[in-house]
């Protein structure tokens, strides 16, 4: 029994060390910006699937839409982005908590990077290059 306490130590050693692994559980459900222009309303609506949607209205016409959907690629976990472009635009997840998620793809031309937070209830997105950044505040919606 004594030569299989070091086995026994070693394994809880490690099990106990492994890092808890987090999921953006905070971006699930129905979202209204409210830093819009005037004359437009946005949304984005995330399911439990990590799958979600963001369009944007201007007088019932939605004037753009893309399709989101966090995936796992080769190890690496992506936001992957579609509608905007022709192909899918890949964004590596470089850190994500219970409430924060900050994904990248510096070879993008525009956003380079696209940061969610949820900050007193709101979900603030941010998407950004070097020379420029546009903050959206939503709202959960009821």
């Amino acid at each position: 029994m004594m030569r299989f306490l070091p086995i026994i130590l070693i394994f809880l050693l490690l099990f106990s060390c492994k890092k808890e692994i987090k999921t953006p559980d905070f971006l699930i459900g129905n979202w209204k910006r409210i830093n819009d222009e005037t004359d437009k309303q946005t949304y984005e609506i995330w399911k439990d699937d990590y799958s979600g949607i963001g369009f944007t209205l201007r007088d019932n016409d939605t004037v753009f839409k893309e399709e989101l959907r966090i995936v796992k690629r080769k190890g690496n976990i992506y936001l992957r982005v579609t509608g905007v472009s022709e192909q899918p635009t890949l964004f590596k997840i470089t850190e994500m908590s219970d409430k924060l998620l900050i994904c990248e793809n510096y070879v993008n031309e525009f956003p380079k990077t696209i940061t969610y937070s949820l900050v007193e209830e709101k979900l603030n997105a941010k998407i950004a290059n070097d020379d420029f950044a546009i903050d959206f505040i939503f709202e959960r919606m009821e």
